[in-house]
This record gives C-alpha cells, sequence and structure tokens, in this order.
C-alpha cells in the first residue's frame, strides 16, 4: 500500500507530520482526561464526592446531616452520588474521546461502555420524610434464670510449671 504524497512531499515529511497530529492528539486527550473528574452532592446535601478521571474515588465528604440518615440511607446517598459521579466522568472522558478523534467506530466502542441512566427519580438516596418513624417492634422480655447447662470442668493438667495460675 502506497502511503498518500502530496505533490513534492516525500515519505519521511509525511511521516514527521503524521508523528506530529499524532503528539497534538496524545496531548490534547491527555488534558481532556485529566480534568474529565466529578464531584456530586447527593440532593439532601448530606453527601458529596468526588472522582478522577478514571472512575476512583478521591474524596468523600459527609455533611452534618449525615449521621441523622442512619445506616441505610447513608449508604444508599452515598452509593448514589457515586453513580452519578461514575455517569458525568464517564460521558466527559468519552466527549473528550470524540473530541479528538471524532464520531468513528472507535468512538462508539468507547461510548457502549457509558453506564445506564439513572431511574426517573434520579437520586438513590431515599425520599426525605416529614412523618415519624414507627417505634421498631421491641423483643420478647429475656428469661428470668439462665438455661441449666452441663457443668464447667477444668481441663485434664499437664507437666507444666504454670499450671497453678490457670484458672481452668
Amino acid at each position: 500500500m502506497q502511503p498518500n504524497l502530496g505533490p513534492g512531499e516525500d515519505f519521511q515529511l509525511l511521516l514527521e507530520r503524521q508523528v506530529r497530529e499524532m503528539q497534538s492528539k496524545a496531548a490534547a486527550l491527555n488534558e481532556a482526561l485529566s480534568s474529565a473528574g466529578a464531584t456530586v452532592r447527593s440532593r439532601d446535601g448530606s453527601v458529596t464526592v468526588t472522582l478522577a478521571p478514571n472512575g476512583a474515588l478521591t474524596n468523600l465528604e459527609l455533611g452534618h446531616r449525615a449521621c441523622e440518615l442512619g445506616p441505610a440511607r447513608l449508604t444508599a446517598a452515598i452509593m448514589g452520588a457515586v453513580r452519578d459521579a461514575q455517569r458525568q466522568t464517564a460521558r466527559a472522558v468519552a466527549d473528550s474521546f470524540a473530541t479528538i478523534n471524532g464520531d468513528g467506530e472507535s468512538t462508539e466502542m468507547v461510548r457502549s461502555f457509558l453506564p445506564p441512566d439513572p431511574p426517573p427519580d434520579g437520586d438513590f438516596a431515599a425520599p426525605e420524610s416529614t412523618e415519624p418513624t414507627p417505634p421498631a417492634p421491641s423483643a420478647p422480655p429475656a428469661p428470668s434464670s439462665p438455661p441449666p447447662s452441663a457443668p464447667r470442668r477444668r481441663p485434664v493438667a499437664d507437666d507444666r510449671s504454670d499450671d497453678e495460675s490457670n484458672p481452668w
């Protein structure tokens, strides 16, 4: 296959031009990807997460309300914020790739790995409620006396000198 040379162009100049173009694209992609991270705050403001362009969690901040949420709602708020940040980061990376490389087959492949869109509600944290939480059912009362058990026995003594300090 012959290279596509312009009039008066030699092969070495063609290669040098292609190398410069590739270096320029690589530098632009590197710059775009380095700024593709995302910071997302949950709807109620209790959780803020920051992700690096590769999707790694780089920061997690819990607001004053976080402790009031309880374990299940706090977990849901953290996971929801992380998912939103992952979607934003992945889209920024794909958009950067498309800007540098155009909308070709490789861009479509990159976009095929984007996370799905969230459900219509959008926030994975449980909705806030102004109704009081019903009390948890109480446990049955403990028996007044423990059930009878087999008596504890001292293990067979071995010939160690510290046996006297062994309570068993």
